[in-house]
């Protein structure tokens, strides 16, 4: 039997070699470093289901974040947990409200780093929903306002990105027009353009005291079967202005970035969701998987499958690792 002509092999058989041909490489310059902000001072409170992440006063915060811009990551996203809650999640668009106070901090500490303020009502709002709530259900054009304002204030406050992830219909629209008004031309919206009714959230309501009161997000939020849907959702969130859009949770949804990569020439994110992260987290501690192998095994998949950024809460430890 001759001997076969091609062989595979002889471009895996060094770690040189392999890393000279690699198809897909990991960036620091990709991520993006989920942060929760609230009130108070040295506060440094760990979120039980998402270990090694906390709670971050405003002080603290600044100290994290020259962290991680040290490590390497060039972008966090923030999310705000208020003093006080309400109906109309009236501390979302406070001009002091927290995340406002803190994009303020990290823009005179930091300012070479990219801040994106998570765009949504539901951190903010006493039952726990993405919108104004009339009777039972989300009153999409009224939230629509609430939206709007909550984009200029973060815009006012020193924001680069505003990142909608409410699912409304209409939302980039409008808020491209309210920032446009108010003279935020320059200001960029990266839409939550596929974000899906996931299982995988649970870890980060609890780290934001966003569970919903009643009922669930089922009625704004995607339907997990499907896949045509994203695209044309991403196609509306695109004509109404969205700079960059995203596809969240990332692992269980491979095929649709995939998919949105093939039809569409604009930035996309995926968001490595907090369930993905503690269970990646909860393996590792026990023992079961190779936890720093299956991170980099994870992140890879999802710039493979097409992402252009990744929103995850490894940022800070992988940056330095990635050249």
């Amino acid at each position: 039997m001759s001997f076969p002509t091609h062989r595979p092999r002889r471009l895996r058989r060094t770690e040189a070699l392999r890393t000279l041909v690699r198809e897909t490489r990991l960036s620091a310059h990709s991520l993006v470093y989920p942060l929760f902000v609230c009130p108070g001072a040295n506060v440094q409170k760990e979120i039980k289901s998402m270990p090694g992440n906390f709670r971050w006063s405003v002080d603290r915060l600044v100290e994290e974040c020259r962290v991680a811009s040290d490590a390497g990551v060039p972008a966090v996203i923030l999310f705000g947990i208020p003093e006080k809650k309400d109906e109309v999640a009236s501390g979302a668009y406070d001009p002091e409200g927290i995340v406002q106070q803190a994009v303020r901090a990290l823009k005179k500490a930091l300012p070479n780093l990219i801040v994106i303020c998570d765009l949504c009502l539901c951190e903010y709002t006493s039952h726990g929903h993405c919108g104004v709530v009339r009777g039972n259900e989300i009153d999409n054009d009224s939230t629509l306002d609430l939206l709007a304002k909550t984009a200029v204030a973060q815009a006012e406050a020193g924001a680069d990105i505003v990142a909608p992830s409410d699912m409304m219909d209409g939302r980039v629209a409008r808020i491209r027009a309210a920032l446009d008004a108010r003279g935020f031309s320059q200001i960029s919206i990266l839409a939550y353009s596929a974000k899906y009714a996931s299982g995988f959230y649970g870890p980060f309501r609890e780290a934001a005291d966003s569970t919903p009161q009643f009922g669930d997000r089922r009625s704004h939020q995607m339907d997990p079967a499907n896949q045509r849907e994203a695209l044309r959702e991403i196609a509306l969130d695109i004509e109404e202005g969205a700079d960059i859009i995203m596809i969240k949770p990332a692992l269980p949804y491979l095929d649709v970035i995939a998919l949105a990569r093939q039809e569409f020439e604009v930035p996309i994110a995926a968001y490595q969701v907090s369930g993905e992260f503690s269970l990646i987290e909860a393996a590792g501690r026990l023992g079961w998987i190779d936890r720093e192998r299956i991170i980099l095994e994870t992140l890879t998949a999802i710039r493979r499958a097409g992402a252009d950024i990744i929103l995850t809460y490894f940022a800070k430890e992988v940056a330095p690792k990635l050249a």
